[in-house]
């Protein structure tokens, strides 16, 4: 399954900003797998002077954002599972900045995020492979607008690859 194989039904103008950044033969669990190496690559390799920047007032700092990051895979992983069990119950959307300060992620090792990434990314690995074709293309309702359960994980590794363009942008 490959983004090609999206439909412009499929999600919202939203999750079109993040699924639209990505190569269309992009392969759904090859990326994930992908995914996985790049983060881990970027975050370990980090200065430990960097960790607390904030390119600008009110922005977050690295750990708060490598925090998002792991916390988004969660909502839109769980999105993709509801979805996917032809869950038709709307699901609603998420504050991102209200998630952060509760995180305490400013308070977390480096390590303690690698290791609840790495987490995360396994249970996501293997929820994929457990969902079949037609599963994944089943559309849910998510925050009032019309998403498949593979839009939903594909806009994962969209939502990672602009965090990760931001990264190398105005943090490094």
């Amino acid at each position: 399954m490959q983004v090609s194989d999206l439909q412009p039904e499929e999600y919202s103008q939203n999750n079109g900003r993040y699924i639209g950044i990505l190569p269309k033969d992009l392969e759904l669990i090859k990326s994930f797998k992908d995914d996985f190496d790049v983060i881990l690559n970027l975050f370990q390799y980090i200065p430990s002077d960097k960790w607390d920047y904030r390119y600008a007032e009110g922005k977050w700092n690295l750990k708060e954002v490598f925090q998002h990051i792991i916390d988004t895979e969660r909502i839109f992983i769980y999105r993709c599972f509801r979805i996917a069990r032809h869950d038709k119950t709307p699901l609603t959307g998420f504050e991102q900045d209200d998630y952060i300060l509760p995180s305490e992620a400013d308070k977390k090792s480096i390590e303690d995020l690698m290791e609840e990434f790495k987490a995360v990314r396994q249970h996501s690995i293997i929820l994929l492979k457990s969902l079949n074709d037609n599963d994944l293309k089943f559309i849910g309702i998510v925050n009032g607008n019309p998403i498949s359960a593979r839009a939903a994980a594909f806009n994962i590794i969209g939502h990672n690859k602009w965090h990760i363009d931001i990264i190398m942008e105005r943090y490094l």
